[in-house]
């Protein structure tokens, strides 16, 4: 069972502001006037960490990730502009940290970051197998100013998505599937909020070879309809990239792989439903079981496709 973490604290001085933060040796000086006020809380299971913090007063901060993490945070709240290893940056833009490199940070009164912390091996593994890419040849540390507003915000809206989840049902990772599809989910984020600029043009791959993929790809599904299938397990079982996995699936389907393989975890989920004991199970814990952890997106999908709620279905 993974270890999982929630630490939660209302802080009154920047020096308990920093000790929160474990393993990154930072330090906090306060710049502004007035009494100190930060709110902190971060999320750790397996090797993935996810923290926010919020401060009241402009700060100066010094610190490093430990050796072997990646670290890419958004600054979600920002009243003006900080400065982040000498370059200026705003609310929105995304922040790369390499471990053991130590960074510089100015924040002004009022802001908040987001950030999501992970092995670095586990996460480059990630980038070679499903999107073909090799993120350590790409990008340094520092500022990225996303080119693309939606990037962020969407790696922003992810992040908060997944603390509120995490707050409210800790339970849920509890479950091995559900804990390896946070982890892609998390290393899929990071790498759509980098962006794909430097990624070279890919091309569609001619229709007979895309009918084969799909082919094949159904056919792993299938032998494997136990089991929740991600997009990363395709990716790796048929040694293609996410975009070609798109591409085939778009053309020979009409479908996005990540809406076919959904509907194959949903019907997964009703069928545990159908066969479970509502003395014993609950929807929550069948759906974790099915790499679902947004219960209320989970509940949505769920009726739209089979026109009951999974409560309903597991009463019968």
């Amino acid at each position: 069972m993974v270890t999982f973490l929630h630490n939660q604290c209302q802080t009154r001085d920047v020096d308990e502001h920093a000790s929160c933060l474990l393993g990154w040796g930072q330090r906090y000086d306060q710049l502004s006037s007035g009494a100190f006020a930060g709110e902190f809380e971060e999320f750790c299971f397996g090797e993935v960490q996810i923290f926010r913090e919020r401060l009241n007063q402009a700060v100066h901060e010094s610190g490093a990730p430990a050796a072997g993490r990646q670290s890419v945070a958004v600054a979600s709240g920002l009243d003006g502009e900080g400065w982040f290893n000498g370059e200026a940056f705003r609310k929105d833009s995304v922040l790369m940290l390499h471990g053991g490199e130590r960074f510089d940070f100015r924040a002004p009164s009022q802001h908040e970051m987001l950030a999501a912390t992970v092995n670095t091996a586990a996460l480059h593994d990630y980038a070679r197998r499903v999107e073909q890419r090799d993120l350590s040849a790409e990008f340094g540390p520092g500022l990225l100013p996303c080119p693309d507003l939606v990037r962020a915000t969407a790696y922003r809206a992810f992040l908060t998505t997944l603390c509120a989840s995490l707050r409210a049902t800790p339970q849920m990772l509890d479950h091995a599937p559900l804990q390896r599809a946070l982890a892609e989910a998390v290393y899929g984020a990071i790498i759509s909020a980098l962006g794909d600029e430097a990624a070279p043009a890919r091309l569609a791959p001619p229709t007979h070879t895309r009918r084969l993929i799909v082919e094949r790809a159904r056919e792993y599904v299938h032998t494997h309809s136990s089991t929740p299938i991600s997009v990363a397990d395709l990716c790796t079982a048929l040694g293609v990239s996410r975009h070609t996995l798109q591409y085939s699936f778009q053309e020979v389907l009409d479908l996005n792989p990540m809406k076919f393989l959904r509907a194959m975890r949903l019907n997964g989920v009703r069928r545990d439903l159908r066969a479970a004991d509502p003395a014993l199970d609950t929807v929550g814990d069948i759906a974790a079981r099915w790499g679902f952890w947004h219960l209320s997106h989970f509940a949505a999908d769920y009726k739209e496709m089979f026109g009951e709620l999974p409560s309903d279905t597991l009463r019968q």
